[in-house]
């Protein structure tokens, strides 16, 4: 009889027992349904930051290193210095080149100025010149008209006749210096360019002497944290060589990689909630920045190419960028670009920042 009861018993849990499973069931399994409406969810996301490194632009000796690994760092600090003494004789040697080169313009506008004082004086002599010649010519005709009337003698006659003969010779001869003497005062101005492009260019040569010298000293391309240090005093460097890396950790970001079946619901500005996976602190808030133009697939090394005949269908992956709403240090100082991100998109909700940085 007792057995009988149990059995009853049973036969009524078991179906209460299914009911409750089903109604349980189905309040999560709609609740999720309503979720996965308004959310979209990724975990092929992780922080970026611009990582740059730091490549000398001249080969050299290291002589002094001022900075250790995970070190920060501001902008524009002093890290690593090069061997300069040879690029000091370099400068040197440009500043006496433009000392030379400046000397020469003075010289050459002396020059200048001589020749343009010479070429005065010829044409001066050759006003004289002329009004000699316009004297002798009036003698002449005045000789010659009373030599027909035998009021003077031939020798009077003569006389005025070389004289305008001489005259004439004279002006044709100051013609000629006043050329030559023309043509030396053009040399010497262009004398006086030349110089003065010499020394211009004796300048950039300066320049640029100046340039290299300062690229002995290497400094920070940002602020940030120092890593990567592949470089020891005494250590001969080339040029484009990796020596370290500045991690810059004040501003990062998140790229996730979403379906192309889920962008279509996002656009700019969506708010976002984003999980660490190293750190299980509240998610941080954030929204969408940009799309990429392109698949993920596309700017790989060797991008899929469909046309081969292999065809197998794959849902693509689109990175979306996303910018985070917090500057907060306590919570900047714990991301590391790189590290494993859940994102979970609000399609509904958009962000109340006021600028959406790109």
């Amino acid at each position: 009889m007792k057995t009988e009861n149990e059995a009853k018993k049973k036969s009524k849990v078991l179906p209460i027992i299914l009911i409750v499973v089903v109604v349980i069931g189905g309040f999560f399994g709609i609740r999720t349904y309503i979720y996965g409406q308004h959310h979209i969810e990724t975990d092929d996301a992780q922080l970026e930051a611009n990582i740059g490194p730091v490549l000398p632009r001249i080969a050299g000796f290291v002589t002094d290193i001022r900075f250790e690994d995970n070190q920060r760092v501001k902008k524009g600090e002093l890290l690593l210095s090069l061997d300069d003494r040879d690029l000091k004789i370099k400068v040197d040697q440009a500043k006496e080149a433009i000392d030379n080169a400046k000397a020469a313009v003075q010289v050459a506008r002396a020059n200048q100025a001589s020749a343009q004082a010479s070429y005065e004086a010829v044409n001066a002599n050759m006003e004289s010149a002329n009004i000699r010649l316009w004297k002798a010519n009036q003698d002449y005709g005045r000789y010659e008209k009373l030599l027909a009337d035998h009021s003077v003698t031939q020798s009077t006659f003569d006389a005025a006749k070389a004289e305008k003969e001489t005259a004439e010779a004279q002006l044709e001869l100051i013609k000629k210096q006043a050329s030559a003497s023309r043509t030396q005062a053009e040399a010497m101005v262009q004398q006086v360019n030349l110089a003065e492009v010499a020394v211009k260019q004796r300048q950039s040569d300066l320049d640029y002497s100046n340039l290299q010298l300062s690229y002995a000293q290497i400094t920070s391309p940002q602020d940030g944290v120092v890593s990567k240090k592949n470089v020891q005093p005494g250590q001969f460097v080339q040029a484009g060589q990796s020596l370290f890396t500045v991690v810059n950790d004040s501003d990062i970001w998140v790229v996730a990689n979403f379906k192309e079946t889920q962008v279509a619901a996002m656009k700019i500005g969506t708010a976002v909630d984003i999980s660490v996976d190293a750190y299980k602190d509240k998610p941080i808030k954030a929204y969408i920045s940009s799309f990429s133009p392109a698949t993920g697939a596309r700017f790989s090394l060797l991008p899929p190419d469909n046309a081969t005949g292999n065809f197998v269908k794959v849902v693509q992956r689109v990175p979306v960028k996303i910018r985070l709403e917090t500057n907060d240090p306590e919570v900047m100082k714990k991301l590391r670009p790189g590290l494993s991100v859940s994102v979970t998109v609000n399609i509904d909700e958009m962000s109340t920042v006021k600028v959406l940085k790109p």
